[in-house]
């Protein structure tokens, strides 16, 4: 979803956005085709096969975003092709590039040194930050509220990996005058188990593959999410918020949020959960 906003910065300008990413379990690959990209769908990772692919097209601009794609296959293509290289990063890795973007508000540009050429741009300041124009739409607009009802957003990403939907669900049926939006996608392997959960709870609304996101934020009064890319998404809309670190690559925003006083779930605990929502409604 991240480099779809990028793409279309590029595309604006009239630049040919090419997608090159694999047929995986649960992809969104779709969204491509839909936003009228092209799309090529790659066997693999290897840079034998990226640098054919880099040379039949004739690429100029090769921007990688995956964790398995590292410093030796980009120098490597970048030796053989001469492609300029532009990477995102959120992770501190080393890296071969002419340009390396880490979007999230946590973004440490001294982080970098020795990790990446001298000549590299670094974009690691929060005008950075990937946002989609819904965003920008949805915070320009006032929304009303319900005085006598708390909203509450969540979101633990759209394949919910850690499998913490239902259990938050649970916790948040103990408050009164609540209501939950919960934002998934259909790459959630547990989707029909959550649809039998929340089938008779008025109280929850799912949105499956929503498009509306940010006007779900611009609606609520607190949001529970990962510290991932949609906390970046929560900042902006300067929603108050619950993270909840759910992977390794997260370690860097849990970081600066303890460092700033936000609240923060290390871990995920009913008890501790349960006694933050208490205190945010209050």
């Amino acid at each position: 979803m991240r480099d779809l906003v990028l793409a279309q910065q590029y595309a604006k300008r009239g630049d040919d956005v090419i997608f090159a990413t694999r047929d995986l379990e649960g992809n969104i690959n779709h969204k491509v085709v839909e936003a009228g990209y092209k799309l090529h769908i790659l066997r693999s990772n290897a840079k034998k096969e990226l640098r054919r692919l880099i040379e039949n097209l004739h690429i100029d601009l090769l921007i990688i975003d995956n964790y398995a794609i590292e410093y030796k296959t980009e120098k490597y293509l970048k030796t053989k092709t001469g492609v300029k290289i532009f990477v995102l990063d959120d992770t501190y890795e080393k890296h071969y590039c002419d340009i390396l973007l880490n979007h999230n508000i946590s973004a440490n540009k001294k982080r970098y040194k020795n990790l990446v050429p001298k000549t590299c741009k670094l974009r690691c300041e929060k005008k950075y930050t990937l946002l989609r124009d819904e965003f920008y739409k949805a915070k320009q607009k006032k929304y009303k509220k319900d005085t006598e009802t708390k909203h509450i957003f969540v979101a633990m990403g759209g394949a919910d990996t850690a499998g913490l939907n239902i259990p938050i669900l649970k916790i948040l049926k103990n408050f009164q005058h609540i209501k939950v939006s919960l934002v998934t996608s259909s790459a959630n392997k547990e989707l029909e188990k959550l649809q039998r959960y929340v089938k008779n709870k008025k109280w929850v609304t799912l949105h499956v593959n929503s498009t509306k996101v940010a006007k779900l934020m611009a609606k609520s009064d607190l949001a529970i999410v990962t510290p991932s890319v949609t906390l970046n998404e929560v900042f902006f809309m300067e929603l108050p918020f619950i993270a909840i670190r759910t992977a390794a690559n997260q370690d860097d925003m849990v970081a600066f949020l303890e460092k700033n006083s936000y609240s923060i779930l290390r871990t995920f605990s009913e008890k501790k959960l349960y006694k933050k929502v208490k205190e945010a409604l209050l």
